[in-house]
Parts: C-alpha cells; sequence; structure tokens
C-alpha cells in the first residue's frame, strides 16, 4: 500500500524565521523518521509529502495515495488542523484521525466544552474574552484559569495562568490578546490532580490503552502543565499511570467523549480534580503528538508496554477499517 505522510516540521519554519512559541506544535525530524519507520515495518511504501502547500503542489502533479497518515497542524486560522483533511476529502482520499469538522471544533476549546457539558461531562465554568470590556462580564469566582481559545501543545500557558485577582486577570488577558490575536479563554482554575487519557480506536472500537497523572516536580512551573514544563519533561515532569477510582472515570468520561462526537483511530484526552475530587474534562487533541519518547501518548504507552510500533499500527488500522465499512455502506446505498 501507497501511504503519504503529511506534517509541519519544526526546523522547516525556523528556517523562514518563524519563532520557537510559533512553531511549538511542530513536529521534530525524530518523529517523523519513527513515524515513516513504523509504517515501513507495516510493508509499506512511504511517501513524504509535508506541509499543505507541499500537499497542493504533489495534488496538482497528479499523485495520489491509497490512504494518507497525516499529524499537520496548520499554521493559521482556527481551522488549521482540518485545511489537509478538507482538501483530502475533495480528492476522496482517505486518511488518519478526525474529519475536517472535529479538528475545526476541537481547536476551539469554548464549543467543545459547550459538546461534553451536552453530554452530561462536566467541565470547568468558563467564559470568552474577546476584548477588555468583556472582562466586565466574567462572574466565575477565583482562582481563575486563562489560554488562547484555539492553541494546542499549552502556547500561551505558563506560571502566570492561574489567576488570583481582577488585576492580574486584566493583565493576563490583555498579554494574551495581544499576543496570540484571538480570545482568551478564562476557566474556573481546578486544583487538583491532572491527568492525560489515551484512545486508540474509533466508535465502539475505542480503547483506552492507559490513564497517566502528571506530576510536576518541585522545580517546574507550580500548578500548570505549561510549554516550558513539556519541552523540559524529563527534568521537571514525573508521569505515572494511573487505575484509581478517580483514573477510571476519567478514562469512562474520556470514551463517552471520544465515541459520541466521533473522533477516529487515535488521540488524547486531558482531565483534572475539582475542589471535591471529580474529574473534569480539560480538552481533547484529536491529532496527539507523537514523538516516541517526549510525547504524551507515546510515553503512557510504554509505561504501559505498549511499543511505539504498535501505536502506529493500531492508528493505521483503525483507519483502513473504518475506510473500507464507510466504503461498503457506500456501496449498499448506491
Amino acid at each position: 500500500m501507497k501511504i503519504g505522510f503529511t506534517y509541519d516540521l519544526r526546523d522547516d519554519y525556523l528556517k523562514e524565521g518563524y519563532t520557537e512559541d510559533e512553531t511549538a506544535e511542530f513536529d521534530r525530524v525524530d518523529t517523523i523518521n519513527s513515524i515513516e519507520s513504523c509504517i515501513k515495518n507495516m510493508g509499506n511504501e512511504v511517501e513524504r509529502i509535508g506541509n499543505v502547500k507541499s500537499l497542493i503542489r504533489m495534488l496538482a502533479l497528479g499523485q495520489r495515495w491509497d490512504l494518507v497518515f497525516n499529524i499537520a497542524e496548520g499554521l493559521y486560522g482556527a481551522a488549521r488542523e482540518a485545511q489537509i483533511p478538507s482538501i483530502l476529502d475533495a480528492y476522496r482520499i482517505p486518511y488518519t484521525f478526525s474529519d475536517p469538522y472535529l479538528l475545526t471544533i476541537s481547536l476551539n476549546k469554548d464549543v467543545t466544552k459547550l459538546l461534553v457539558r451536552e453530554i452530561e461531562v462536566p467541565t470547568p465554568e468558563f467564559a470568552v474574552v474577546k476584548s477588555l470590556e468583556d472582562l466586565n462580564n466574567v462572574n466565575i469566582p477565583f482562582p481563575l484559569f486563562a489560554k488562547p481559545l484555539a492553541e494546542g501543545t499549552s502556547k500561551g500557558i505558563s506560571g502566570n495562568s492561574v489567576i488570583y485577582s481582577k488585576e492580574q486577570l486584566e493583565e493576563s488577558v490583555k498579554y494574551l490578546l495581544a499576543e496570540y490575536s484571538q480570545p482568551v479563554l478564562v476557566e474556573k482554575f481546578l486544583p487538583g490532580r491532572e491527568f492525560t487519557v489515551g484512545i486508540l480506536g474509533t466508535g465502539e472500537d475505542a480503547h483506552c490503552p492507559a490513564v497517566m497523572e502528571i506530576i510536576l516536580n518541585d522545580n517546574a512551573e507550580k500548578d500548570v502543565y505549561s510549554l516550558n514544563n513539556k519541552e523540559y519533561c524529563e527534568e521537571l515532569v514525573t508521569y505515572k499511570l494511573a487505575d484509581d477510582e478517580q483514573a477510571k472515570k476519567c478514562k469512562e468520561y474520556a470514551l463517552k467523549i471520544w465515541r459520541e462526537l466521533g473522533f477516529r483511530d487515535g488521540g488524547r484526552m486531558d482531565f483534572r480534580l475539582d475542589e471535591n475530587g471529580e474529574p473534569n474534562f480539560i480538552e481533547v487533541n484529536p491529532l496527539a503528538g507523537l514523538n516516541p519518547v517526549h510525547s504524551d501518548l507515546p510515553i503512557m504507552c510504554n509505561l504501559k508496554g505498549i511499543s511505539f510500533q504498535q501505536i502506529i499500527e493500531e492508528i493505521v488500522n483503525s483507519a483502513l477499517k473504518r475506510i473500507n465499512n464507510e466504503q461498503k455502506n457506500y456501496s449498499n446505498i448506491a
């Protein structure tokens, strides 16, 4: 099988003059090499495509693939993760992971939280702030947590994200509005343990390989799984598999959200405990990082004894199974 491979390589963008923060979501060379090696080990031919502009050029030249393994995050816009899947849909080329609709929804944290609330999964009370004037409408008790509305990889999240006063809230929101040119999500700060839940598969086949607790070391930025803590996780963070009642509740909620909203093939979901010890949904990552040693999903799977090769195989096989089912259903309708 000929599998195309779409991604955003961090080094390419850095060479073009983009900053470390602008490229924080993009992948390193070792990630690309590792995924490619795993796909080849399955007996497939792999063709590196790269980013959305490279995909467009290759499509214009008439190149096609049986499947595209897509981990491209995109650079601009609140629908940037949906750009490559949308183009592939137009050409009827199948791909891994979720569709453009869900990739757009999940990047907009307020929309995701509203949908999660509708299926009766707890999520912190929140407000969307588009200007400093909107702060007058924020009536959530302190402490609060502020972050950009449509960013991933903890961009815009630091030790200053936990807010204890009106003055600090105004200062933080002013900075985030200017720095990220998008609304700010302000939500109730949750003081409890933090978990991330891995998911592989689609629909009823979806399962949770592991739940992992994120424990910040004494030398880490306090209270937040910040961009800095992620970048230097080997020194600042301890990762521990969790299987207690609270972790099991996170797993239950994660699978409910994954199945009911229709996410596909693989990803990750984050939860934090409130003051009563109740798990609350924070956000979903349907394009979870796949660095074999640095990303949360491979880390938790490794702790569970699941190899990186197995992760990639499950993702590809999930995509192939649902694509085959979709084609059968289409044939029956036709």
